[in-house]
């Protein structure tokens, strides 16, 4: 359904941090994605490097992507629009994801609003669940996060 060039058009992260490969399906209920973790990934060299698995916090940030890239195809958020993890709940992680292994992204979106986005994620490899959570984005448009502001709406200014 999409390639690289759409989730790069879709999403502001870029590679190394970039997690979605492809929008499988996308409708205002649900996102489907999915991600191969191959063994060049950035992480694989620290963390357990004799045992290579994905950090949980990896996976969570693969379906909080996930969820946002189906909202950005949507429309529904903003091209300017960033959204910024706020909190994460209810998360487990199920079975260990390792190079080579594809993830398999299915995003309910539970609330969303121009201003917040409340989302529940499954990751699976194959049919197995890896991990599941839930989360809430804040959302804020590129000129609002560009920077700290004065109370006159103006970039603060850092004399350090």
């Amino acid at each position: 359904m999409s390639n690289r060039d759409e989730i790069e058009a879709l999403l502001p992260h870029r590679a190394p941090f970039l997690f979605v490969d492809e929008l499988v399906s996308v409708d205002k209920d649900r996102v489907t994605a999915r991600h191969i973790f191959t063994e060049d990934e950035f992480f694989f060299k620290g963390h357990f490097p004799a045992y290579p698995v994905v950090p949980g916090v990896i996976l969570v940030e693969t379906m909080a992507q996930s969820g946002g890239a189906g909202l950005r195809k949507l429309g529904i958020l903003g091209d300017d629009s960033l959204f910024f993890l706020g909190t994460v709940d209810k998360v487990k992680f199920r079975r260990q994801v390792r190079p080579g292994d594809e993830v398999r992204s299915e995003i309910e979106n539970l609330r969303v609003s121009p201003r917040m986005i409340r989302q529940a994620g499954k990751a699976y490899v194959g049919g197995e669940l890896a991990a599941e959570a839930e989360w809430m984005c804040l959302v804020a448009s590129g000129k609002e996060s560009a920077g700290p502001q004065n109370k006159e709406g103006r970039e603060a200014k850092n004399d350090n």
